[in-house]
């Protein structure tokens, strides 16, 4: 079930991004290098549908929204986190850690 509601390119890489606090649109597309403008809504969307964040939107012109890690965002996030170091272990075990630098993770 869990990963039915996190496959997808995108929507881990989302809810990482997520767990470092609130982001409004623009910067959310901002710290995810490649994802499309389409692409980004349409993950947030479905997350949203999931309870997995909320967004609030503030008064003003133009309209802004924050999304952010629900309750329920951030067990699944914890799921995320423990893959994602299982995967850093097995490529260092595979002594491919010039690809984790490549990709920031080292």
């Amino acid at each position: 079930m869990t990963h039915d509601i996190i496959k997808g390119k995108w929507k881990p890489i989302i809810l990482w991004q997520l767990s470092k606090g609130g982001f409004s649109l623009s910067n959310l597309k901002k710290s995810i290098q490649g994802v499309s403008q389409k692409m980004l809504v349409q993950h947030l969307n479905e997350l949203l549908e999931y309870g997995l964040i909320d967004k609030t939107i503030n008064d003003g012109y133009p309209l802004k929204s924050n999304y952010f890690l629900t309750e329920r965002g951030k067990k699944i996030f914890e799921a995320v986190s423990i893959m994602q170091s299982v995967g850093i272990e097995m490529m260092i075990e595979d002594h491919r850690e010039d690809f984790l630098k490549a990709q920031g993770l080292l």
